[in-house]
């Protein structure tokens, strides 16, 4: 196996994981940034303020974004299966 393919294959996986993982906690950290600036503004320093939300955006953006994510998924692991033989032979 070449070093290129692997870093190839490798640069694939990475991205897709960074993709995946973008999609579930960028809308999370946006909502606890509003909800910290909410805080500060109001000088209420509620835990569970500041948790609850974040934790609801998040199972949101994966109910939302679960079909999508699994179709990446999906599209990795077929092209890693296609590559196969340019990578034992």
């Amino acid at each position: 196996m070449d070093p290129e393919i692997f870093i190839a294959i490798f640069r694939q996986a990475l991205w897709t994981v960074l993709i995946l993982v973008c999609a579930v906690i960028i809308p999370s950290l946006l909502v606890g940034l509003v909800v910290a600036i909410f805080q500060a503004a109001t000088s209420i320093s509620e835990q569970t303020l500041s948790f609850l939300p974040r934790l609801m955006m998040t199972l949101t953006a994966l109910g939302f974004g679960a079909h999508w994510g699994l179709n990446k998924l999906m599209e990795f692991f077929i092209q890693m299966i296609h590559q196969i033989p340019q990578v034992v032979g």
